[in-house]
């Protein structure tokens, strides 16, 4: 689809585990259409906090990932690590299945202590396939063992389409992600475990007297660019998954298949630069915030004030903030007793009749049964 012609859209659920995408209005007969990159494959650009989809060409195209692979591989090991099944200073034995791994390398070998830092370190800026394989045999004792528990993520996240079938990216007809799921999976990535950057931000690392430059080509010469992964085979072409954060406000953009290095960071830059400049991020509500009152005389009392469950910020393009509208609705209690913050109802956030955002409305104090004589005293008095 022409990239034009879908300009922004924005996720049903801002949480992660979510796919991203329901459409949201046109806003932009007035806003510039985004790059349409013509030499690459497939992109997608999306804000990081809200999951809004800024720019998009073909942005559900399984293609082959390379060593965007990675990314799933990265989540995983820092879910292990999460919940305690791995340990960042631990050691870990290098098997000659992973010292054989073929490709892009930290240079791990048996009986060369390595630790499961290094060996995030080794994954995310040296893309190395050995630490690929390493952690995969830390995490779950086996490459197939834990492909299984890569697709069972992906099914989680609702990854539509993907497959894995290895844990670094090497050619294999059965591999394809799109650059949508790749966008999903970083969203995640960076929202649970936001110390991802704090590696992929690094432009040299050193392990085994082997010092090596990131292959994330982006990070040099673009200071808000602080990650992600990259990748490259002759099947994928050349792959960008790029992050950046500027004034407190992080994007990722996606190019899939680009014909270079060089390419690739003028498309993920293109992206960047569009976001940025025609769109801002706007908090539309904040938690706790009374936004009315819930009114039933077969409650006592039977009116009390209604709050925000939780934030709610949305994407929208420059100068059209002003447009943006709330909707009310509220469940039917039917005279039973309330509990503070209790749901009784939610609140929309829409702009041009598209929903960007929602939360539950909670009851700011409790309210019991009004009972018979309660109840028809209520209606009595609003008769008058």
């Amino acid at each position: 689809m022409n990239p034009s012609l879908r300009r922004l859209r924005t996720p049903l659920l801002a949480l992660c585990l979510s796919p991203l995408g329901v459409s949201l209005a046109q806003a932009a007969d007035l806003q510039p259409p985004p790059p349409t990159i013509p030499d690459c494959k497939s992109y997608v650009l999306i804000d990081s906090r809200t999951g809004a989809i800024i720019a998009e060409k073909d942005p559900d195209l399984q293609l082959p990932p390379a060593s965007l692979t990675k990314l799933m591989t990265a989540y995983l090991t820092y879910g292990a690590l999460a919940d305690g099944r791995l340990h960042w200073n631990q050691q870990i034995p290098v098997s000659t299945v992973a010292w054989h791994t073929g490709g892009s390398s930290m240079f791990i070998q048996p009986n060369l202590p390595v630790t499961v830092s290094q060996l995030m370190h080794g994954l995310i800026i040296d893309s190395g396939n050995d630490a690929a394989v390493a952690l995969a045999q830390a995490v779950a004792g086996s490459r197939a063992a834990f492909v299984e528990e890569m697709n069972a993520e992906a099914e989680k996240m609702g990854l539509k389409g993907a497959h894995y079938t290895d844990v670094d990216g090497l050619p294999d007809p059965g591999l394809h992600l799109s650059a949508m799921n790749i966008a999903i999976i970083s969203r995640n990535l960076i929202q649970k475990y936001p110390q991802v950057i704090d590696i992929s931000r690094i432009k040299y690392y050193r392990y085994n007297h082997i010092t090596q430059r990131s292959w994330n080509p982006a990070l040099f010469g673009h200071p808000s660019i602080d990650g992600l992964k990259t990748g490259h085979t002759n099947a994928a072409g050349h792959c960008m998954d790029t992050t950046a954060i500027r004034n407190g406000r992080r994007l990722i953009a996606v190019v899939m298949g680009a014909p270079s290095w060089p390419a690739g960071v003028n498309d993920v830059v293109a992206l960047l630069d569009y976001g940025y400049t025609f769109t801002h991020d706007v908090e539309a509500v904040k938690a706790g915030t009374v936004l009315g009152k819930y009114s039933d005389p077969q409650l006592d009392p039977e009116d009390f004030a209604v709050k925000a469950a939780r934030d709610i910020w949305v994407t929208v393009p420059a100068g059209e903030q002003k447009d943006l509208q709330r909707s009310v609705s509220y469940d039917k209690l039917g005279g039973h007793g309330v509990a503070a913050g209790a749901i009784v109802g939610h609140l929309q956030i829409t702009l041009h009749g598209k929903v960007l955002g929602q939360t539950p409305l909670v009851a700011a104090q409790a309210a019991k049964p009004a009972g018979t004589i309660g109840t028809l005293w209520h209606q009595a008095e609003n008769a008058l």
